[in-house]
């Protein structure tokens, strides 16, 4: 089996492009369904958070799974699959391995040392669990980076500063209103969070804790909206009262999985007409986007989206420092190089086994059929004699084959060790089932000519 990692995010596309690829969550079982119906491909999860979209996935063969993910891709995005080529990155066995332990360390986020991602991560790949999408592959995987990203959070502390895509947002946004800080700005004031998920959930406990005076909760059901701003002490409203919430509010977080807009220009017009030439200020959490482009040039409102937030912690190059705590990012990493070479060493390993029992079970064949040839011969051997000298022929066997086949599973977890078992099979003439085949995991080595990653 092929490991391969094919994506998108904030750096490597525009927003309206990955709108068209976002996945809803409700979503995720069909295009997971429609993946696993392609040729080349055995395994997949989904990945799809407000600044990335992420295929990982097991195929039969490197290019023939390229080539099936670029057209689902392609398809949901409703264009040709060159359109997307020069904003997708593709990483490849031992580098897809390495993605997805950064992923889910944080390292790879807009806000870097976010943990909101560990908690994605684990979604999708309950989803994609659910579906029955991933198999052995990619189950130790997920698995492995799950745990991963959890010690790079437990032991270097990465997340300390509490910093998430909602605080950047709030930071950048607030900046440009009155240039001071969230905590200064937002103490009294009004705040409408408008989405009742995990990204409202965190809006709501966040405003809380910077001092609002007013939170308010809108969400298309009623009752999570109730629960949430139960919890924060706020007022829940549904989406038929935004209008009136909209004018009275100084800030608004949105981060719904509504297709459309949520606020149109009409809408935020009338608001801010009412305002007296106080600013709103609207953090676009969503993708798709929930705020109308058009609402940005209103005056009095302030928007800040994800391809603006984006492109204000690249040109503040705070992805690497005001958002994560000094000396975190070279520990995290080295956690993420030393679990790497522990999991690369165990697939290695995994991948000689169907060869090992391939090879034992010629010896096996050998000795019974020796055994056979013997009983043939000699008649006259008692079956007492006859078990007798099979355990002791089984025993001088297993005793023969015992080093030399733990000495290729060591060898086999380095770098390079696939060759071992290419030897064996070559030596011992070994024909390996398909099955068994299908059930090892191959990585290939580093230096293998594939490169890592392109955009």
């Amino acid at each position: 089996m092929n490991l391969l990692v094919v994506g998108m995010s904030h750096r490597t596309a525009p927003v309206d492009l990955l709108e068209k690829l976002s996945v809803p969550g409700g979503e995720l079982p069909e295009l997971l369904h429609r993946l696993l119906a392609r040729p080349y491909l055995a395994e997949a999860v989904v990945l799809s958070t407000c600044n990335r979209v992420e295929v990982y996935a097991a195929g039969t063969a490197f290019h023939g799974a390229l080539a099936d993910i670029g057209s689902e891709l392609a398809a949901r995005a409703g264009c040709e699959v060159t359109a997307l080529a020069n904003h997708l990155y593709v990483h490849y066995d031992d580098e897809a391995v390495r993605h997805a332990f950064r992923v889910a360390s944080g390292l790879d986020s807009m806000v870097v040392g976010e943990a909101q991602i560990l908690g994605q991560l684990r979604d999708a790949y309950a989803v994609a669990r659910d579906a029955e999408a991933p198999g052995r592959l990619l189950h130790e995987l997920l698995q492995q980076a799950l745990r991963v990203g959890k010690r790079v959070h437990t032991e270097t502390g990465i997340d300390r500063a509490g910093q998430n895509v909602l605080t950047a947002a709030l930071s950048v946004g607030v900046d440009r209103v009155a240039g001071t800080t969230p905590e200064t700005w937002l103490a009294g004031r009004r705040a409408l969070v408008v989405g009742a998920g995990a990204m409202g959930a965190l809006s709501a406990a966040t405003l809380s804790r910077y001092g609002v005076g007013e939170l308010v909760v809108a969400n298309r059901g009623l009752d999570r909206a109730r629960r949430l701003a139960g919890h924060h002490g706020g007022r829940p409203v549904g989406l038929t009262d935004l209008a009136g919430e909209l004018a009275a509010a100084d800030l608004v977080v949105s981060a719904t999985a509504s297709t459309g807009h949520v606020f149109g220009t009409g809408l935020v017009a009338e608001a801010t007409e009412r305002r007296d030439g106080d600013p709103l200020l609207l953090l676009d959490l969503a993708v798709p986007r929930d705020v109308e482009a058009g609402v940005a040039e209103l005056p009095g409102a302030v928007v800040v989206d994800i391809e603006q937030l984006g492109t204000s912690l690249d040109n503040a190059g705070t992805e690497t420092s005001a958002f994560a705590v000094e000396g975190s990012v070279p520990d995290a990493e080295r956690i993420v190089a030393e679990e790497l070479d522990t999991f690369l060493g165990f697939l290695r390993s995994a991948n000689v086994a169907p060869t090992v029992a391939a090879l034992r079970g010629r010896a096996e064949d050998v000795v019974s059929a020796e055994l056979r040839r013997l009983a043939q011969r000699r008649p006259e051997l008692t079956d007492a004699q006859r078990a007798e000298m099979a355990r002791t022929v089984h025993r001088v066997v297993q005793r023969l084959l015992h080093q030399p086949t733990v000495r290729v599973r060591q060898l086999a977890a380095e770098p390079g060790g696939d060759r071992y078992a290419a030897l064996l099979r070559e030596l011992f003439d070994l024909d390996v089932a398909d099955g068994a085949a299908a059930e090892a995991i191959r990585v290939a080595p580093t230096d293998s000519g594939q490169d890592g990653e392109s955009r």
